[in-house]
């Protein structure tokens, strides 16, 4: 079984950043336009253009083939999130069986090193934080196409397009775990309805469901 979990808005303390060449901070949100102004910080997107014309999202992917470069001290994906989940199901299913959905990133392996970001696709989040329907993002799609399933997702609604979008093509099941009572549009997707009165990141408790054995899918 593979798992894939959403991402969550509050990250450790100890969360690293990328760098620019002069050693100023990079912070990352969906619109730097509309951002408040950040003293001592860079405000960018993923895939803006950092330097040595290599986007941001370059630079990531080459600090993690190579993270003996001292200038980012990143956490691994696993590790950036403040609640424990994330590391309970890395854990339990290993690095290469747990995903995180980043709404900055795409779909990331448990052990990618990662900053800090503030990018959502909330729509209740501040408008610099949100992600929106049509906004040009190069998603990393680290979870292998020919991966055996069955592929778990633990997600909102809002976050389903992007589950969808980036594991489109592979041949084991997907099966999405929902809270609503209505039914998502997930086709070629096989559905699964988890019961609670929570309402707010839900999917947590769905991830406890499932280490402890009590979530049949």
């Amino acid at each position: 079984m593979l798992v894939v979990i959403q991402c969550a808005a509050t990250k450790r303390p100890e969360a690293g950043c990328l760098m620019s060449e002069g050693g100023v901070p990079v912070t990352f949100v969906a619109d730097p336009v509309k951002a408040p102004p950040s003293s001592g910080a860079i405000l960018a997107r993923p895939d803006d253009v950092g330097q040595d014309g290599r986007t941001w999202r370059q630079i990531l992917a080459d600090h993690n083939d190579d993270p003996s470069n001292s200038r980012h001290a990143l956490l691994r994906a696993y590790e950036l999130y403040a609640n424990p989940i994330y590391r309970r199901l890395t854990e339990r299913f290993g690095v290469e069986g747990a995903y995180i959905l980043s709404a900055g990133w795409g779909l990331i392996r448990s052990d990618f090193r990662m900053p800090s970001y503030d990018i959502t696709f909330s729509g209740q989040a501040d408008p610099w934080k949100r992600r929106r329907k049509g906004d040009d993002y190069r998603d990393f799609a680290m979870l292998p196409l020919e991966a055996d399933g069955p592929i778990v997702f633990l997600g909102s609604k809002d976050y389903l397009p992007l589950f969808l979008k980036l594991t489109d093509g592979s041949r084991a099941e997907r099966i999405v775990v929902y809270r609503s009572v209505n039914v998502p549009d997930a086709p070629g997707c096989k559905l699964h309805r988890f019961e609670t009165r929570t309402m707010t990141n839900w999917h947590y408790e769905a991830a406890e469901a499932l280490l402890r054995g009590a979530l049949p899918v």
